[in-house]
């Protein structure tokens, strides 16, 4: 038996004996603080620091560490990637492994850093020859960018798509750091989204409606750049079916359109495009900064404490 004076230590290797069972022992499950908390009610213990108790346990706990998920106050601060020319950075990865449908079993994706334009195309595989083949189309429509952003898949990170990244910058996001790629994964999740709302019950047809979904996805207004990416590529509004059913009369007039008249107005939509894209600059830069400082905020302050007893006794 413990002695008075050893009385409070005894308490304190008692309760943390009775913690380590409830959260560490071969059935317990590493949970959190309630529920380890929960267990040890459940066993009829009880003391009155508890709660503070499980915390500092779990707080050193190696496994839990290790693998629980890093909570935003200990996030490191956000450092946007701001493109200033349209088609200057492309984001690209793969979405997969899907249901084959007409043999495709892969979706490969490549959006525009600036004005949110997605190009993907159903694929059989995910290897680097479907990239290179996808990436020379790529180039041959919105001309040749300074640079692509991509994971370091062996697809991604091969001798083929070595030679067509001639004098483009490759730049590879890590495990430690995914959010490099943070754009593309954010288009993945539209895409996705749409699809699984479309298909519905024949999910194998997926890839008949993937153009469809890359319409809809590209005439979205997106709130970072104030427009939808279609009007920021083409320079123009979008128009739907509806619009051809429901304004005959517009349709009408403009079956017999002015040669000239159409002309002049399409060289000016031309001359405000740079306009529009340079308003877009403006209204992501703004976005960005706004979303940087609210998630800024809410990161805990780190304070670095230099050990001046260590150096001092180095000293002596």
């Amino acid at each position: 038996m413990c002695g008075s004076n050893n009385s409070t230590v005894c308490a304190w290797e008692e309760a943390n004996d009775i913690l380590k069972a409830c959260h560490e022992g071969p059935t317990r499950g590493h949970h959190s603080v309630n529920l380890t908390a929960r267990k040890v009610f459940d066993a009829d213990f009880f003391w009155a620091t508890i709660y503070r108790d499980a915390h500092t346990m779990i707080k050193s706990c190696d496994t839990c560490q290790r693998q629980g998920k890093i909570s935003q106050r200990d996030e490191m601060p956000q450092n946007a990637i701001q493109v200033y020319e349209i088609f200057d950075v492309w984001g690209i990865d793969f979405m997969g492994l899907f249901l084959s449908s007409h043999g495709n079993k892969y979706i490969l994706v490549a959006v525009d850093y600036l004005s949110k334009w997605v190009e993907a195309k159903a694929l059989p595989t995910n290897d680097a020859r479907v990239v290179v083949k996808f990436l020379k189309s790529l180039f041959a429509r919105f001309e040749t960018p300074r640079a692509i952003i991509s994971d370091r898949r062996t697809h991604f990170c091969d001798d083929q798509f070595a030679k067509v990244m001639y004098e483009v910058t490759h730049r590879l996001a890590t495990a430690y750091h995914p959010q490099t790629s943070g754009q593309v994964e954010v288009s993945n999740r539209g895409l996705k989204r749409i699809l699984e709302r479309t298909v519905r019950e024949n999910r194998a047809s997926w890839s008949d409606k993937l153009d469809d979904a890359l319409w809809a996805f590209g005439t979205a207004f997106k709130t970072s750049i104030g427009c939808t990416p279609y009007k920021l590529v083409y320079g123009m509004s979008f128009q739907l079916p509806i619009e051809l059913e429901h304004k005959a009369y517009w349709a009408l007039k403009h079956a017999n359109f002015d040669l000239q008249t159409v002309g002049d107005h399409r060289k000016l939509q031309l001359n405000e495009l740079n306009e529009l894209r340079d308003q877009a600059y403006e209204n992501s830069l703004i976005y960005k900064e706004r979303t940087k400082n609210l998630h800024d905020s809410k990161i805990k302050n780190r304070i670095l404490m230099l050990v001046i007893e260590f150096y001092s006794s180095t000293l002596v």
